[in-house]
């Protein structure tokens, strides 16, 4: 059993329990509700409990669940007698199987972040092999609108201009995506009959996009990977915080650019595909790569405890395919 008060590099390692399946893109609103069937602070272990209090010095007084994500287990701000808040995610095996380790990758990420970017602090961290608990400091702020605003639209690009730092230590998108980016390739070799037909109609042209798609994702920047709506928080001054990092790694600086252009496309907004600093051919590939994971993850069957992952991957890649066609077309 592990209890930490700091989680860092070496506590978790961050490549040994990586877990595949990325981007799952979870929403709060719009097209299907794909999300865990989450239990609440009370059904926690009264040792994950325990644990949690000991963190914050006091027993938890009050605990509200937050809405969105895919974990099925916890996702709680929390107050406690001392009057300290924080946001507390735990999870255990019997749960889902990935996500403890997801959470432990988590806290190695976040352990290997640099200081002063717009994520809030990890205060403490809970592994007992079995349930795994991540403390954070509570951050005073809500999910943006959606659908999106402008003015939230440029603080998340604000945010994410800030996060795109050199790193070190971290896994790389470019080896990450070697097979996800192989969806076209599946698919081509065995093609449900739900198929898209622009899509079925292009099968070697997709698979070569994403191979170049793929070939894009080099770089050392800091990528979290997974830029949604229910990933960011608006604080009061309408600054933005990042939350949820298990899927933090180092790539191109545009990456995460891309998919809050894929997220405002899916919950309705503005935002131009200018935003994205890239050379076009690069930002095609990725699209196509992207869509192509979606679109062979769909038809399998859905994991424990996410009973609508699958049908909102096919509406992630109906959207991407939407998004590609409208600039194959322009181009």
């Amino acid at each position: 059993m592990t209890v930490s008060n700091r989680a860092s590099p070496d506590e978790h390692n961050v490549t040994k329990f990586r877990v595949r399946a990325r981007w799952p893109f979870a929403i709060i609103g719009g097209m299907v509700q794909a999300s865990g069937v989450r239990i609440g602070w009370p059904q926690l272990p009264e040792r994950v409990r325990a644990a949690v209090e000991g963190v914050l010095g006091a027993p938890v007084t009050g605990a509200v669940s937050q809405p969105g994500g895919f974990s099925p287990g916890t996702a709680d701000r929390v107050v406690a007698a001392n009057g300290r808040r924080a946001f507390v995610k735990a999870v255990g095996l019997d749960l889902n199987p990935d996500s403890p380790a997801l959470h432990r990758t988590e806290a190695g990420v976040v352990g290997a972040l640099p200081a002063g970017l717009p994520t809030p602090p990890l205060l403490g961290v809970y592994d007992d092999g079995d349930w795994v608990a991540l403390v954070y400091e509570d951050v005073d702020g809500r999910h943006p609108h959606t659908p999106w605003h402008d003015d939230e639209v440029a603080a998340v690009l604000e945010a994410l201009r800030r996060l795109a730092v050199p790193v070190s230590g971290l896994p790389s998108l470019l080896t990450e995506t070697a097979g996800d980016y192989a969806g076209w390739r599946n698919l081509a070799a065995d093609p449900p009959a739900t198929l898209d037909p622009w899509a079925a109609a292009r099968l070697d042209r997709l698979v070569e996009l994403a191979a170049r798609g793929h070939a894009a994702m080099a770089g050392d920047r800091l990528v979290h990977g997974d830029v949604r709506a229910d990933n960011l928080l608006v604080r009061p001054d309408g600054s933005v915080v990042v939350v949820d990092w298990p899927w933090g790694c180092t790539g191109p600086a545009w990456f995460d650019t891309l998919t809050l252009v894929l997220n405002v496309r899916l919950y309705g907004g503005r935002v131009d595909d200018a935003v994205i600093d890239a050379d076009p051919g690069d930002i095609d590939g990725c699209i196509a790569g992207l869509a192509g994971m979606f679109a062979d993850r769909a038809r399998r069957p859905a994991p424990p405890g996410l009973p609508t992952v699958r049908q909102f991957q096919q509406d992630q890649a109906d959207v991407l395919l939407a998004w590609l066609r409208e600039r194959l077309s322009a181009s």
